[in-house]
């Protein structure tokens, strides 16, 4: 008896990741950090580069960046050399150093539109929203990646976050200080000496 053959099956849309890079996103190395500061400078865009020193600098999530008031970092006339935010996630408050580039990048763009204390440090240009939202640092993070030349599905918000570790990481291979700077849950305290062990045996 003759078998038939049934017909292949194909999807009617093609799937969401085809053509992306998925997985974990990218750091961005030293050399891109400088390309995309340098860029910013040129186009005077004031914003920008202060939000791109202070995330590189703080190392917070999306949610707590774009969160900030104006006196989470600002007091007395000057930006604050460090400073300390509680983080929605965790509910637990993170302290982090702001260098002098940040500095100079914070005090020229809360001066420019003459921010008060109480102002979130990124206002949204969209009138429903009070601060800039995840989903437009996502955006505006995509639009620095890609003047420079990189691929955009390969970095993300994360990437942001794990820059400036990556590199402490690389030379000191201390994760427990990477642990504090990221304000991760002192229940991975564990789980990070396991990892600190294996960075060790490579």
């Amino acid at each position: 008896m003759a078998i038939e053959t049934l017909p292949a099956l194909r999807p009617t849309h093609a799937p969401w990741n085809k053509g992306r890079i998925v997985g974990q996103k990218l750091p961005l190395q030293p050399k891109h950090v400088w390309s995309i500061c340098l860029r910013l400078e040129m186009a005077d865009n004031r914003r920008d580069l202060a939000l791109f020193n202070r995330t590189v600098d703080s190392k917070l999530r999306g949610c707590d960046l774009v969160g900030l008031r104006v006196n989470d970092i600002y007091a007395a006339g000057h930006v604050k050399e460090r400073a300390s935010v509680t983080q929605s996630k965790t509910r637990k408050p993170v302290r982090f150093e702001i260098t002098e580039i940040t500095r100079l990048a914070l005090e020229r763009w809360i001066k420019d539109p003459e921010m008060i204390g109480n102002d979130y440090l990124w206002p949204s240009r969209v009138h429903a929203s009070p601060h800039l939202s995840t989903r437009q640092y996502a955006r505006t993070l995509r639009d620095w990646v890609l003047s420079i030349g990189l691929e955009p599905s390969a970095y993300g918000t994360h990437s942001m976050r794990r820059t400036k570790v990556a590199q402490i990481t690389k030379k000191t291979g201390n994760l427990r200080a990477v642990q504090l700077l990221l304000g991760h849950d002192p229940r991975w305290t564990a789980q990070f000496d396991i990892w600190g062990s294996i960075w060790r045996m490579r």
